[in-house]
């Protein structure tokens, strides 16, 4: 294997947004350094599950909806 071909993998500190603490290994910074979060598993809603809405821009889901509005898919 060459040498120098692969980053250095060391410690750091990752802050989340609520201030909770944990180390792990990364190739982000350098040994010792501090990741701090803007968007992490428990604020963000993709995990959350936060409300989804889906944005009707030109009629594009009304028209889709009146030309499928017949199909039932095999259900009975």
């Amino acid at each position: 294997m060459k040498p120098d071909t692969h980053p250095d993998y060391h410690f750091i500190k990752v802050v989340m947004t609520d201030g909770t603490e944990y180390v792990t290994r990364s190739t982000y910074g350098k040994d010792g350094d501090t990741l701090n979060l803007d968007i992490d598993p428990k604020t963000h809603p993709a995990w959350t599950g936060g409300s989804q809405q889906i944005l009707d821009r030109g009629g594009r889901v009304s028209r889709f909806n009146s030309k499928f509005a017949g199909l039932s898919f095999g259900k009975k």
